[in-house]
């Protein structure tokens, strides 16, 4: 299993980093980063003063990430879809392509001082509510499980940095499907040198 991280538009530091520990632990896969790309062409809703995360995810969706089985996208940019005001991130369920924004997770958005501590828990809790989505977990009601529905920062706040022995088994089921597909890709010979 191969997970690449494509930071999008302007990143804070060690943002990058944190996903990949956070991809390690949460999904044990192979995980690497690419070079930053750039915000989508007419992806900024001058209206709202937002970024489509529907433009964001079609780029992902359209790049060219070699091997990767899942990719994901990291931006500082405040996203949101149509029928939301914001979203934390996105994802394709069963998918390949998952998207987190760092800009609602920052703690000087809601007026206070910034904490680098908070806004790396908070990344990564997004990282693998997003990531879980594409390996098919829908929203858990466990309210501590990282895969539980978080329409505020104190929702997001509130749920653990992990998956509920529940999704953890629909994860590793998933994971393991994904990777026997992949073995098997691998295996085979197309009769072509």
């Amino acid at each position: 299993m191969k997970i690449v991280i494509v930071p999008m538009g302007m990143l804070e530091a060690g943002a990058v980093a944190v996903a990949q520990n956070c991809v390690r632990r949460l999904f044990a896969s192979e995980v690497y980063s690419v070079e930053p790309i750039a915000c989508p062409p007419n992806s900024h809703d001058a209206r709202r003063n937002q970024y489509s995360s529907v433009a964001f995810m079609l780029a992902l969706a359209r790049g060219a990430f070699g091997d990767a089985d899942r990719v994901i996208g990291l931006t500082g940019c405040d996203l949101f879809i149509p029928m939301l005001t914001f979203v934390f991130g996105q994802a394709q369920l069963h998918g390949r392509v998952a998207l987190v924004s760092l800009a609602r997770l920052r703690q000087e958005f809601y007026g206070a001082d910034p904490d680098r501590g908070f806004l790396e828990l908070r990344l990564s809790k997004e990282i693998g509510h997003e990531l879980g989505h594409s390996f098919g977990l829908v929203h858990c009601p466990d309210r501590k499980c990282l895969m539980s529905l978080a329409t505020s920062i104190q929702d997001v706040d509130a749920k653990a940095d992990d998956f509920c022995p529940s999704c953890r088994s629909l994860l590793a089921r998933e994971i393991a499907v994904s990777n026997e597909g992949t073995h098997e890709s691998e295996m085979a010979d197309s009769g072509r040198r």
